[in-house]
């Protein structure tokens, strides 16, 4: 969905227009009810696995992006494809904070949680601050619904909830009563009930609703009976917003305006942005895109993507396991084209020796790493940073591999662009570490105009590119260009390049198979020192006062939490000086400078101090960590107290 940032009067209806509301059908009344301001907003909807919390949550975010409203998104799901139903497992949820303003994060704490069972309220109630709303499907609080996760009161009775704002809703039965005009069983229409709250939130926020209906005629254009029926039990919620007594207050929130340039914007996830870039690097370097990959939690959609996009000649294979994947995309890459491979922590394990062979080959190729928990299997839904050293030393030999990370959702696309940059300009593999916690959420991205992208263009080797003593013109794989130590790169089948190729090393410039000592040693530093000289941007460091004593290091999707947490600080009067890496292997050229300049480094991370244990290495900077490894965000408030601690000891 794309949308001009733009002002409340030109939205669809249900929105505020001229200071008053418009029902969405003439079953609904408009009444004279308060309309609040608000400037930011913080929703969780939760419920069982397959209430659609994540259809909910997304289109609701479609239609705040499309209002103009800055805003960041958190879905949380269970592994199993189907938890059992009612059990705290088994409950899905999806946050999302929208503002009139520049926002980070999904936000700490909702300010109304939707839970559509027992299992949803007690699996969220802990986040849920003091006075905030709650609306809740009382048809699914039967006493067998309550004992299963334990309660054995009703939370909606014993006084547990009195601190709370409790709306007490039977969106089962209202749902089905909406539907009755329709030939459908009470569980078949009590599956629209997501719809039904929907449209409640929708009219409580004053969302746009065009788009949701389009949607769902979109969605189930092959079933216009069930698309009917779901667009009239949003209908239904909405005008139950606007006609009960129990919802006496409804709210606005601004588009966020100053908060973005102009220009046309749309609401993306960070796999859809990575799976963007992918294809504008292709075609910026006029090479055909090929992905070979095997399916992973969470980095699955970047397959699904790029698999409807053959039109830009792009070529996905879903191969039968991690290591065809990578070699099939080693493969390609030794034909010519723009190769990818994608997968997660322990798809990088089995991945490993290819890697290390693409070291030794000097072919582009770009490894995506959307990480999650570990060890093993570990937390296939939860997000991790914790594959970083892996990334950096997970093969055998020296087998260096530059590494570049994405910061926000939106920013995938542009790391994908400089992966796709450094890869093809130095003949080397790359690592493209982005997260569960980027990949699924969501943020406002602005469509960059064609002049915008970088020119990618590469030249293959045409002809001999070196002279022997007898004269003869010869072609060698590895005479290299004395800017960037880069191999020329020699399409198979053009006449006069044949050349080895394989694991076992390669005698300097020939290419030829060598097990001589001092050739070996010349090779892996030659590796290195391509590595090494890779160009990349100074860290730029904030620090408005300039004289701070902190300084807070980041990398990858740490940015959004420490960024608000830093604006936290200094709104309370503390000077803090933050600094965010994209270029994890190189370092930035000024990073030991920048770190020197501050007392204090702290490094908070999803992981147990990778980073840090790279940056006091090659530093000698005490750096300090600040560690999580609970599947899920930072929260920008428990940050800023450890940051005040530090500031402080």
């Amino acid at each position: 969905m794309t949308s001009q940032v733009s002002s409340p009067a030109e939205q669809a209806d249900g929105t505020v227009v001229g200071g008053q509301r418009t029902p969405l059908s003439e079953a609904g009344a408009t009444g004279d009810k308060e309309v609040r301001r608000l400037d930011r907003v913080i929703i969780r909807f939760a419920g069982d696995s397959g209430d659609g919390m994540q259809l909910t949550g997304d289109r609701f975010t479609s239609e705040t992006a499309s209002f103009g409203n800055d805003l960041s998104t958190l879905p949380n799901f269970p592994a199993e494809i189907r938890a059992p139903a009612g059990t705290l497992p088994g409950v899905s949820s999806f946050q999302l904070h929208f503002a009139d303003h520049d926002i980070l994060t999904p936000g700490d704490a909702p300010n109304v949680l939707v839970a559509m069972n027992p299992a949803a309220l007690k699996a969220n109630i802990e986040d849920v601050p003091r006075g905030a709303e709650i609306i809740v499907n009382t048809d699914e609080f039967t006493k067998r619904a309550m004992q299963k996760v334990g309660y054995e009161t009703s939370p909606l009775e014993d006084g547990s909830l009195d601190g709370y704002s409790v709306h007490p809703v039977p969106l089962t039965t209202l749902t089905v009563e909406a539907l009755k005009e329709f030939d459908l069983s009470r569980k078949d229409a009590g599956r629209s009930k997501n719809m039904f709250a929907l449209g409640l939130l929708s009219w409580m926020y004053h969302r746009p609703t065009e788009g949701t209906e389009k949607f769902l005629r979109s969605k189930f254009a092959k079933k216009p009976d069930i698309a009917e029926a779901n667009i009239a039990a949003f209908r239904a919620g909405w005008n139950f917003g606007e006609t009960t007594e129990d919802f006496a207050v409804s709210y606005e929130v601004a588009p966020a305006t100053k908060a973005f340039p102009t220009g046309t914007y749309r609401n993306i996830s960070g796999n859809l942005a990575l799976s963007y870039g992918l294809v504008a690097a292709s075609r910026q370097a006029d090479l055909p895109l090929y992905l070979g990959s095997y399916p992973i939690t969470p980095a699955s959609d970047i397959l699904h993507e790029l698999s409807k996009h053959k039109n830009f000649g792009v070529r996905t294979f879903q191969a039968e396991d991690e290591i065809a994947g990578i070699g099939a995309a080693l493969g390609a890459a030794f034909g010519g084209s723009l190769a990818v491979t994608t997968t997660s922590g322990p798809g990088v394990a089995l991945k490993s020796e290819t890697i290390g062979l693409a070291v030794s080959l000097e072919l582009p190729l770009l490894i995506v790493d959307i990480q999650r928990g570990g060890p093993s299997t570990g937390l296939p839904t939860k997000t991790e940073q914790a594959d970083l050293l892996q990334a950096m030393y997970g093969r055998n030999g020296e087998a260096p591999v530059p590494v570049v990370a994405p910061q926000t959702p939106a920013d995938c696309f542009d790391a994908a662009l400089e992966a796709a940059r450094i890869a093809l300009t130095y003949r080397t593999p790359v690592f493209l570490l982005s997260d569960g916690y980027l990949a699924n959420g969501s943020e406002p991205w602005r469509i960059p105009e064609l002049d915008e992208l970088p020119d990618l263009q590469v030249q293959f080797a045409q002809g001999p590119n070196h002279t022997l003593d007898d004269g003869t013109e010869v072609f060698w794989p590895y005479k290299r260009d004395p800017q960037t130590l880069a191999r020329p790169w020699a399409v198979p089948g053009t006449p006069g390049l044949e050349h080895r190729i394989g694991g076992i090393e390669k005698q300097d410039g020939t290419g030829n198979i060598s097990y001589d000592p001092a050739n070996h040693d010349f090779m892996v530093r030659t590796r290195q020192a391509k590595i090494d000289g890779i160009e990349v941007p100074d860290i730029e460091v904030d620090d408005p006062t300039g004289d701070a004593k902190l300084l807070v290091l980041g990398w990858g999707s740490t940015y959004g939490p420490i960024t608000a947490a830093v604006r936290r600080l200094r709104k309370a009067g503390e000077s803090v000086a933050q600094a965010h890496l994209r270029h994890l292997n190189p370092f930035p050229g000024n990073l030991g400078e920048v770190l020197k300049r501050y007392d204090k480094v702290v490094i908070p991370e999803m992981n147990l101090g990778q980073l840090a244990t790279l940056i006091r290495a090659k530093y000698l900077v005490d750096a300090q960590s600040h560690t999580q490894v609970n599947g899920m965000p930072f929260k920008a408030e428990q940050l800023a107290t450890a940051l005040k601690e530090a500031i402080d000891a």
